[in-house]
C-alpha cells in the first residue's frame, strides 16, 4: 500500500490513547509507545494543566486529536467557534491526521454527551458528505471518520452501514477511523456477518484502526472500552490487516483503566499480530459468520468483563 493510496497518512505504528492516570508514568519513563492518540476536546483550553502536559509529550512522541463532539450528522449546523479552536489545537499538536465519529449528538441546543447512531439514507448521506468536505477544508488536514457501536437501527435506513460509510468516504474524499471493535460490537448487537463489513469499506482509505475491549451482557454487548481484546476482534484484527496493509493501530482503554503494563502488553499483542499477518506467514483459518450470543456469566472464560461509563470527556462519552 503506497503513501498515495494511503491519502498520504504515514503508518505510525502502534499507539495507545493518553489518559489522565499514565501522564506521570509517560514523562518520568518515556515508554517506547509509537504514538499517543488523545481526545481533542480535553485540550481545547487555552492553557492550563492540560496543555502543560501535552506540550511536554509532545517532545518526545507524535499525537493525534480524536473527537468526541462534532456531531457531523446531526441537525444543528456545525459550530464554528469549536472548529477554530480546533484548528488553534492541529497548529500545536502539528499531527498527521485528526478523526472524528459518524454520529450526531444532539438537537434543539441539547447535548446528550454520547455518539447516538445515523439512520443509513441517502438524505444522511449528502449531509455528512456536505459538512465532512467542510470541515477538512477549514481545518486544512486530513479528516477521518469513525464507525460507531450501535444498539438500535432505524426503519427508514436503506443502506447496510458499510456502505453507508464507504459512500461518504468517497465522495468527500475523507479517511476512515476503522474501529474493530466497534464492528464485533454492532455485529453482534444487530447480527450480521462483521467480515463482511470488513470486506466491503475501502481499505485504501483506512488511516487508522482501533481496538478496544468491550461488555458483553449476553443479549447484546456495550462498547465500554474495558478490559483486553478478546480473540474474534483479535481474529478481525488480522483480516483487516490482511486488505489495508499496514495501518496506524491503536489500542483503547477507558475504563478501570490498568497500569501502563498492561496497556504496553496490548501494544505488543498488536504488534505481533500485525507484523505476522503482513509478514505474509499462513494463518489459521478463523470462523465467520454472525457473532453467537453468549451468556454474559461466562464472561471470565472468553475474556469479556462487564462494565460501566466510559472516560468522560467535557461529559461526553468518548468512544
Amino acid at each position: 500500500m503506497t503513501a498515495r493510496a494511503r491519502l498520504g497518512v504515514p503508518d505510525l505504528g502502534v499507539g495507545v490513547g493518553l489518559r489522565v492516570p499514565h501522564y506521570g508514568h509517560v514523562l518520568r519513563e518515556q515508554p517506547a509507545v509509537d504514538f499517543f492518540e488523545v481526545i481533542s476536546e480535553n485540550f481545547l483550553v487555552e492553557g492550563g494543566k492540560p496543555r502543560y502536559h501535552l506540550a511536554r509529550v509532545l517532545e518526545s512522541y507524535r499525537v493525534v486529536p480524536h473527537g468526541v463532539s462534532l456531531g457531523i450528522a446531526g441537525p444543528e449546523p456545525l459550530d464554528r467557534e469549536y472548529l477554530k479552536r480546533l484548528k488553534r489545537l492541529l497548529a500545536e499538536v502539528k499531527p498527521p491526521w485528526l478523526s472524528d465519529h459518524f454520529c450526531w449528538s444532539g438537537a434543539g441546543g441539547a447535548h446528550v454527551h454520547d455518539l447516538l447512531p445515523i439512520p443509513y439514507t441517502k438524505q444522511a448521506i449528502e449531509r455528512v458528505v456536505e459538512r465532512a468536505r467542510e470541515v477538512q477544508d477549514f481545518l486544512e488536514l486530513r479528516f477521518a471518520l469513525e464507525n460507531t457501536s450501535s444498539y438500535l437501527s432505524y426503519e427508514a435506513s436503506t443502506f447496510s452501514e458499510w456502505a453507508f460509510i464507504s459512500e461518504i468516504a468517497e465522495r468527500a474524499d475523507i479517511g476512515l477511523l476503522l474501529d474493530v471493535n466497534n464492528v464485533y460490537v454492532s455485529a453482534y448487537n444487530h447480527g450480521f456477518d462483521p467480515f463482511e463489513f470488513i470486506e466491503q469499506v475501502p481499505h485504501e482509505r483506512v488511516v487508522q484502526i482501533h481496538l478496544a475491549g468491550h461488555t458483553n451482557l449476553g443479549a447484546y454487548i456495550i462498547d465500554t472500552h474495558r478490559g483486553s481484546v478478546i480473540d474474534p476482534v483479535w481474529d478481525l484484527y488480522r483480516r483487516t490487516i490482511e486488505l489495508t496493509g499496514s495501518v496506524s493501530t491503536l489500542i483503547e482503554w477507558d475504563d478501570e483503566i490498568p497500569s501502563f503494563d498492561v496497556l504496553m502488553a496490548e501494544t505488543e499483542k498488536a504488534r505481533a499480530v500485525r507484523d505476522r499477518t503482513l509478514s505474509g506467514a499462513p494463518l489459521e483459518p478463523v470462523p465467520r459468520g454472525v457473532p453467537t450470543q453468549t451468556d454474559a456469566s461466562s464472561e471470565h472464560e472468553h475474556g469479556w468483563r462487564q462494565g460501566g461509563p466510559r472516560e468522560i470527556a467535557d461529559g461526553a462519552a468518548a468512544k
